[in-house]
């Protein structure tokens, strides 16, 4: 999700309520079991978020402007993801998104994703004493038994390829792990949730050349945001499991950004990973029916604006919308109905933090997972499941990507389109 950071001074009041509630149950923590077994329980996981938009945060700070050295991650920053609030919501691992926008045709696409990228890297290399980046599952591990938070990149958008598969290897190299296909545009060989109708009815051919040759790569396809004719057509392509890097169930809110229920069936065939968003207007209907409308006119807004005082018109106008805070519960709905589809083995969490202001109470920064898998347990979730769940249903994506790539990695590689 875009656009939503920094909202309304309501929202963020709402948000800062929600983190002094937080807080005090985190002091009262004695007195409530289920978050005490959260605790431990997340000591002993791998906590592997799917989508945190850190770096865009960093670039599109009013003070840092994408300086990474400008935006301090030892104390409080500004937005919702810092190492002190990483530690404490026992966050182990992190898909950094290097999201960047597809609305504007002529804006440089492949540079302003290297620009991303660069970002991402850079927060590592400053702060090498807590993150590193990882290429493999067996890194994660390993940068997890070694105290430090590993993390992968996740370009968010197919835009970002430019129609080349050679550009697609390349960030491949610089550290990219999965690729969302679309964001919220259509592109030439894909499309989007977030446009209707859809104008290739799922993939083109050089649209299922990409899902090959991620396969080919070990770039995990990520469908989130893709219309669900796009899902489908990458599900009848991949030999490799996919992920949904942050989502929700059509089934629980019917939303155009969730995922219907005949593609979760399919995911134990395919053994791909919907990881719930934590995102109010995509877990919650009352909220939805009020965001989705908004976000829909901004959108077509941006997609028309001409000029940066338009594009800042469509994002003043979204910004001034009143959106309700749903319960956790909400969040943890989702998941119970995923595991209800399509299984246990097949859900993780993708909170979408940094790239969206509108949060359930409870769980409005990257400090607060310890929340959801109270409530979780409340539910009778077993710690078993718990575990798949935090990461290593994701970690198995992860696997399986790698196998499936050393096979195909005998096959020459694709030249130019």
């Amino acid at each position: 999700m875009r656009f939503s950071r920094h909202l309304t001074t309501p929202a963020l009041l709402l948000a800062a309520a929600c983190a002094m509630g937080v807080a005090h149950a985190a002091a009262s923590a004695n007195e409530d079991p289920a978050l005490l077994h959260a605790r431990a329980l997340l000591a002993k996981a791998t906590l592997f978020d799917g989508h945190n938009d850190l770096p865009w945060a960093i670039r599109d700070d009013k003070t840092a402007h994408g300086t990474v050295s400008k935006y301090d991650l030892r104390v409080r920053a500004p937005g919702q993801t810092d190492i002190p609030r990483l530690r404490a919501g026992g966050v182990q691992a992190q898909f950094w998104s290097v999201y960047i926008p597809g609305e504007q045709k002529d804006s440089h696409f492949a540079r302003t994703q290297l620009e991303q990228i660069a970002i991402a890297r850079e927060i590592v290399r400053i702060h090498s004493d807590v993150f590193t980046l990882a290429s493999t599952a067996d890194d994660v591990r390993k940068a997890r038994k070694a105290g430090k938070i590993p993390g992968m990149l996740g370009i968010e958008g197919g835009h970002a390829i430019e129609n080349s598969l050679p550009l697609l290897r390349t960030y491949y190299d610089l550290g990219v792990r999965y690729m969302t296909l679309t964001h919220n545009v259509h592109l030439e060989w894909a499309d989007a949730a977030a446009m209707v109708p859809p104008h290739v009815n799922g993939l083109t051919p050089f649209g299922e050349d990409v899902v090959r040759e991620m396969n080919r790569l070990g770039m995990v396809i990520d469908l989130a945001h893709t219309a669900p004719v796009t899902m489908a057509a990458a599900l009848k392509v991949t030999q490799s499991p996919v992920i949904f890097s942050h989502a929700g169930a059509r089934g629980v809110c019917n939303v155009p950004r969730n995922v219907p229920d005949d593609i979760l069936q399919q995911l134990p065939k395919n053994g791909g990973v919907v990881m719930v968003t934590f995102v109010a207007g995509f877990v919650d209907c009352e909220v939805a029916k009020v965001m989705q409308p908004a976000m829909m006119r901004m959108n077509i807004a941006m997609r028309e604006a001409k000029t940066d005082e338009e594009r800042a018109a469509a994002k003043a106008e979204f910004a001034a919308v009143k959106i309700p805070v749903p319960s956790i519960g909400k969040v943890a709905d989702h998941i119970d109905y995923i595991r209800k589809v399509a299984g246990v083995d097949y859900i993780g969490l993708g909170g979408d933090f940094d790239g969206n202001d509108a949060w359930p109470e409870g769980l409005s920064d990257v400090s607060m997972y310890p929340n959801l898998f109270a409530e979780l347990i409340r539910r009778g979730w077993s710690d078993a499941d718990l575990m798949k769940l935090a990461g290593g249903n994701v970690l198995r994506v992860l696997e399986a990507n790698e196998r499936v790539a050393k096979k195909l990695q005998a096959q020459p590689a694709p030249g130019l389109r």
